[in-house]
């Protein structure tokens, strides 16, 4: 009872559209422009979330496999103390909780007549059980097939199926380089024997990948140490920032890339997606906001005599404009609100709402013989909910500006000459 009468009356007008035929349409249309919001609210929502589920997916998968961050020298030469390196990573930032030393060359694989480019990745299994989650999934079983002196390696599945390989299989590894002879350069060859396989869920790293021991590593590829370290850290998030603070702290000379940085045109390619179609779908919701334009003028003209009357009385016309921003704000933060409901309700629960909607029609959305991921994940994020409320919110009421306005410079004299 204690709030403006400008509240009330926009109130009472919002309430208001069952007195006649003409009240009914306007209450029909006003309705509309509420259901529009509200659907908006919820596609943007959901959209949002079905990627946001999307790119943690394929985050996940793409961090069992690699480092948060990894430091290399800038040349690619060996580091002469890595243990060293690996302690003052730790101390120049506490969220390192994890550190490994690895050689990565880039190599053919060969079987036969079979030839793939590999990535060849020297590691030790032990220390790499704290830096990937696929190290610790596969310590105690394929990667402990991995010993010095043993000469075997694991491939990524892809890769081993390309080659035709199993479990005991021989394969060749040709090293870059070559070996001066007076015969000319010969190719460094060195034959492998397949102890495992293993799966990430990522096509690039299981197709590309190629691990071995890495006193292996080093005798294969003639260096005198890792070229390299791993680390993971207490928040993958904070990779890039984590990565600026060791360029300042360790010494010269050094090259720190983080995830986003070894990933580049994904990571880029997946915000520019986000973007783009959070630009989009708000334009849908802008479109509904300002159906409520027209709605409202449509009432001002409507409640014109009633407009006169309240002038009459004495209301300013900056009542009168209160008076139809309160109705058309009323309307912008129900459809908003019931927008965020039914977005969050379908986000939260669509893992149950995309099975029976693939049952219903007798189709399968994502197949599992195409697509990697055959799930529809999701993952509503305040930061991207908190900012569709506001736009939707924000763009309700300046869409009221316009027909608040005229209805406050309605001429009371000239509303009731036909009354």
């Amino acid at each position: 009872m204690s709030l403006p009468f400008e509240w009330h009356v926009g109130w009472r007008y919002t309430r208001a559209g069952r007195g006649g035929r003409r009240n009914g349409f306007i209450s029909f249309i006003s309705a509309i422009s509420v259901l529009g919001i509200a659907l908006g609210v919820a596609a943007l929502i959901i959209v949002l979330s079905v990627m946001n589920g999307f790119q943690k997916e394929v985050r996940d998968r793409m961090l069992s496999i690699i480092p948060h961050i990894e430091i290399t020298q800038a040349d690619g030469a060996a580091l002469t103390d890595w243990h060293a390196l690996a302690a003052a990573a730790r101390q120049a930032d506490a969220r390192v909780q994890g550190v490994a030393p690895f050689i990565a060359v880039q190599a053919l694989v060969a079987r036969g007549e079979s030839m793939r480019g590999a990535v060849i990745r020297g590691i030790d299994p032990d220390a790499e059980a704290s830096v990937t989650p696929l190290g610790a999934r596969l310590r105690e079983t394929t990667f402990s097939t991995l010993k010095p002196g043993e000469w075997n390696v694991v491939l990524g599945y892809e890769l081993a199926r390309q080659l035709g390989v199993l479990p005991g299989d021989k394969l060749t590894i040709i090293a870059p380089g070559g070996q001066v002879t007076p015969a000319g350069v010969v190719p460094r060859l060195k034959q492998f024997t397949l102890s495992g396989t293993f799966e990430s869920g990522h096509y690039e790293y299981d197709s590309t990948l190629a691990l071995i021991h890495l006193d292996d590593a080093q005798r294969l590829f003639r260096v005198d140490g890792p070229t390299g370290v791993q680390l993971k850290l207490s928040d993958q998030q904070a990779a890039r920032e984590v990565a600026a603070t060791l360029v300042n702290r360790l010494p010269p000379g050094l090259m720190v890339r983080d995830w986003t940085r070894v990933n580049r045109n994904w990571y880029d390619a997946v915000q520019i997606e986000k973007r783009l179609m959070g630009i989009i779908l708000t334009l849908i919701v802008a479109v509904a906001a300002f159906n409520l334009v027209s709605t409202l003028v449509m009432t001002v003209t409507d409640k014109r005599a009633d407009i006169a009357i309240l002038r009459t009385l004495g209301a300013s016309p900056r009542s009168i404009m209160g008076i139809f921003m309160v109705q058309g704000a009323v309307a912008g933060v129900i459809g908003t609100l019931a927008g965020v409901s039914l977005g969050l309700l379908v986000a939260f629960n669509i893992d149950a709402i995309v099975p029976a909607i693939e049952q219903l029609l007798g189709t399968t959305f994502l197949p599992g013989s195409v697509y990697l991921i055959s799930r529809m994940p999701s993952q509503p994020l305040a930061s991207d909910i908190v900012p569709i409320a506001v736009v939707s919110l924000v763009l309700a009421f300046l869409a009221t500006i316009y027909p608040s306005w005229r209805a406050s410079r309605v001429n009371p004299a000239e509303a009731l000459r036909y009354e």
